[in-house]
């Protein structure tokens, strides 16, 4: 089991790679041709939410309700029960998206209002946030039934269409800002139009394979099917048990626009460089551990969910410790690096990385919810990780206003508080109710992965200079970077072997993975 759980989440990590990096040049591109102003700050308001919605639905919220009951039919052995299932929910979903989307068009207006009420009303960046809304709110259309879609085929452990689609959007805007921008009047307006391009592309991506398997969906809107109501009862909870930190990180655009003018792009910037391990294991895990969570939740076998729980939480720590050590101390090095261009100056890295060195504090709890919010949505409790997330929110809330004399740093460490409790919450939990049971050796593994994690940290924190990396050239930059994070993850890894952790091991036998993680 556990070798087809690494081969997945290696191959979605994988392409998940290749999406992020296609994010930073876009993001280098931004930085380098708008810089950050007025009309940056305008279209990261505007983009905030069809990209809080693209989170929402292609990074697993919205599976957390569809695979679950999809199983209970795929159990049934029944096809033309699954196909009607399928075609019933699409149509619906369908539906509700396209009202939901013409109503979004019309209340953009109102919407700006409320994400970025500190924009002047009726003045002219309130009015380009309003103009780039309604060109990219479309994209909610097409990226939730990419969701759909990509819900269908992992639950049919189909994960390298969906992985890929991500990187759709980024290719889309990167040709926008290249080739579209100098064409335009606004010429930010055109990330708004690569946006809804990229939507399209995405949809259209994954009907082969749907053929392939003959689960396309077809036009079949049944308002009154069991299977159907039961799905959307659990879509709101679901969606938000998953997206507290989206949320979150909503909530804190907002505040944002209430301060120092490029106060919501230093936030975007550093929550960009979060989301590089976020989607490298968290997304990946999430995507992967759904499906096998769901399957042995049907067969009953507890013992096998809960290695798989344990499995997952092992790989977050041992990837996430070193990936905050790491974020926090290059903090400014990775900003300087791929954003430090022209309009972007050495004080928006400054303040940016201060907010980065924030959320870097709250990524164990961010990758943690998606594994551990699995361990409830597959057994169909969408109850309780949706009250965890309730007192998250709250607890984030309140730190966002006891936090606003740190400014735009002390809405992202409210954010990180947020995560952690949700985290800590959700784990204890799992084992009060014993669902998840940890496996032996948990002591010896966390000591052996603190010891390589101070080794790095202190090769990173005394053995490299950064004084100047604001005055070398974009290759010197680069170079440099890439050097100093190899070496970090190289003496890591060295200090890991010495200690006798081997990570070839990962890739065989489930009891063999749990012998050498807990040996």
């Amino acid at each position: 089991m556990s070798r087809q759980l690494f081969k997945a989440t290696a191959a979605v990590s994988g392409l998940t790679l290749l999406s992020r990096l296609l994010g930073f040049v876009r993001d280098m591109l931004i930085a380098r041709l708008f810089g950050v102003d007025v009309a940056t700050d305008a279209f990261f308001v505007a983009f905030k939410l069809p990209n809080f919605l693209r989170r929402l639905f292609t990074e697993g919220a919205f599976a957390h309700a569809f695979i679950p009951v999809l199983a209970e039919y795929q159990a049934q052995n029944d096809p033309a029960a699954v196909r009607q299932f399928i075609s019933k929910s699409a149509s619906m979903w369908a539906f509700m998206l396209l009202v939901l989307t013409l109503i979004g068009v019309l209340a953009a207006p109102l919407l700006i209002l409320l994400l970025a009420p500190g924009f002047n009303w009726q003045g002219p960046q309130h009015d380009l946030a309003v103009l780039m809304l309604q060109i990219t709110f479309p994209y909610l259309l097409f990226i939730a039934l990419v969701a759909f879609a990509g819900g269908i085929l992992n639950a049919h452990h189909q994960f390298i269409v969906p992985a890929f689609t991500p990187a759709l959007l980024n290719i889309s805007m990167i040709a926008a800002a290249i080739w579209l921008a100098p064409l335009l009047a606004e010429p930010v307006t055109a990330l708004a139009w690569g946006v809804l391009i990229a939507g399209l592309a995405q949809l259209t991506l994954q009907i082969p394979p749907l053929m392939r398997l003959g689960l396309l969906p077809r036009w079949q809107l049944d308002f009154r099917d069991e299977g159907v109501k039961r799905l959307f009862k659990r879509v709101v909870p679901a969606i938000f048990s998953v997206s507290v930190t989206q949320i979150n990180l909503l909530l804190d655009t907002l505040i944002a626009s209430f301060l120092t003018v490029g106060s919501v792009s230093w936030l975007y910037y550093s929550d960009r460089l979060v989301e590089f391990p976020q989607g490298l294991l968290g997304l990946a895990l999430g995507t992967v551990i759904l499906p096998q969570l769901a399957k042995h939740h049907a067969q009953a076998d507890p013992k096998a969910f809960s290695n798989a729980l344990d499995w997952g939480l092992r790989l977050v720590l041992l990837t996430g410790i070193p990936a905050t050590l790491g974020l926090i101390l290059l903090a400014e090095p990775m900003l300087a690096t791929l954003f430090q261009y022209d309009e972007f100056t050495h004080t928006d890295v400054q303040l940016a990385g201060q907010s980065l060195q924030a959320y870097a504090l709250g990524l164990l709890g961010f990758l943690m919810i998606k594994v551990l919010v699995p361990g409830f949505t597959a057994r169909q409790d969408l109850t309780t990780p949706l009250r965890y997330g309730s007192y998250a929110m709250v607890i984030s809330l309140a730190g966002n206003v006891l936090a606003i004399p740190l400014a735009h740093a002390g809405l992202a460490l409210a954010t990180s508080l947020g995560a952690l409790i949700n985290a800590l919450l959700l784990l204890n939990k799992l084992r009060q109710e014993r669902v998840y049971q940890a496996a032996p050796g948990w002591v010896l593994f966390l000591v052996r992965v603190l010891l390589a994690s101070t080794a790095m940290a202190a090769y990173l924190h005394y053995g490299v200079t950064i004084d100047d990396w604001q005055h070398w050239h974009t290759t010197a930059r680069i170079v440099n970077l890439l050097k100093v994070i190899l070496l970090g993850a190289g003496v890591y890894g060295a200090i890991l072997l010495i200690t006798g952790l081997r990570l070839r091991h990962l890739s065989v036998a489930h009891d063999k993975i749990n012998n050498f993680l807990s040996s």
